[in-house]
């Protein structure tokens, strides 16, 4: 079982409010930058083939996008729609699924069916380290002060590797999922996220009661179920807190759930639904200013090298 986070809470609230501010000031700069000269695409492609499931974008407006085909890392320009491979992955079999960048310029990469997750240098592309987890498909990560969380979609466990300290973790932890968590045949965790007040983790579950919420405890594993009233997430991919506001991607439903929290993430309450006719199965957001910027992952087809697939943003609830 995995360790405590010390002081998760507290550094969080920290954390919140220096990024928030943060996003703010950068939220308006982008804008303005838009209104002056012209505004950024809405819309742009991303390489064929590519098979894109997430998305992240750190303190630049630069989103990066891991490849299910070979694990490759794509970068593109929030500004122009233009970017470029900027890391090879390990080939077929190495998905990249879930990522994401911390302050320091380093990319979290959950690796899917390989049981694997890598860190990559998002500056040089250079694959830092593999961590084998034993686990069966690693999907998406949530960075918090002491450590990176990953759910695996067909064990009920979580991963903790750990991060800012001065050595690199020589291995991941393992977390396993009680109290209310319910383990399904099938693909069952999905997205994860912070809670508001930052002292535990909220985790998409695909198969309790119909597709929900599950808030977990980082100490120990025990998982409570959100209630978020009639609302059901049977496609929950993908989440993003933004203050309280959590908007959970519906895949299959081609359109984005918003839930207002309250400060510990054991309520939600539905206040709105986001659709849009370019969404083509989008898997997952990240923010930049007032936009939501998902890909299109396009489950639908069959993919092939010459399959088409590109990116989509939406204005924040």
């Amino acid at each position: 079982m995995a360790p405590a986070d010390r002081s998760f809470a507290r550094r969080r609230l920290l954390t919140t409010a220096a990024a928030f501010s943060g996003a703010a000031l950068l939220g308006g700069t982008a804008h303005a930058a838009e209104t002056r000269q012209h505004p950024w695409p809405a819309q742009f492609p991303l390489p064929d083939g590519f098979q894109p499931e997430g998305i992240t974008i750190g303190a630049n407006p630069f989103a990066y996008f891991g490849s299910l085909a070979n694990g490759d890392i794509y970068r593109a320009s929030l500004a122009t729609g233009r970017g470029s491979v900027i890391s090879k992955g390990l080939g077929t079999g190495h998905a990249t699924v879930g990522l994401k960048t911390d302050r320091h310029g380093t990319l979290f990469l959950a690796g899917g069916g390989s049981g694997e997750i890598r860190t990559v240098d998002a500056s040089t592309g250079e694959i830092l380290k593999v961590y084998a987890t034993g686990g069966t498909f690693v999907n998406d990560v949530i960075l918090t002060p002491g450590a990176a969380w990953f759910t695996d979609s067909f064990k009920p466990q979580l991963y903790r590797l750990a991060r800012g300290g001065h050595r690199t973790p020589e291995a991941v932890e393992t977390l396993p999922l009680t109290g209310d968590w319910e383990q399904g045949p099938d693909f069952t965790a999905n997205g994860i996220e912070r809670t508001p007040d930052g002292s535990a983790l909220l985790v998409v579950n695909a198969f309790a009661n119909g597709g929900g919420l599950m808030r977990v405890d980082p100490r120990t594993g025990v998982a409570r179920t959100v209630d978020l009233g009639t609302a059901k997430l049977p496609n929950g991919d993908g989440l993003l807190l933004l203050g309280r506001i959590l908007y959970a991607v519906q895949q299959q439903q081609n359109a984005i759930d918003v839930f207002r929290l309250n400060d510990t993430g054991t309520r939600g309450t539905a206040i709105a639904r986001i659709t849009d006719p370019r969404f083509r199965i989008p898997t997952t957001a990240a923010a930049w200013g007032r936009r939501l910027y998902l890909p299109n992952a396009r489950f639908d087809v069959e993919p092939t090298p010459q399959t088409e697939y590109d990116v989509v943003a939406v204005h924040q609830f």
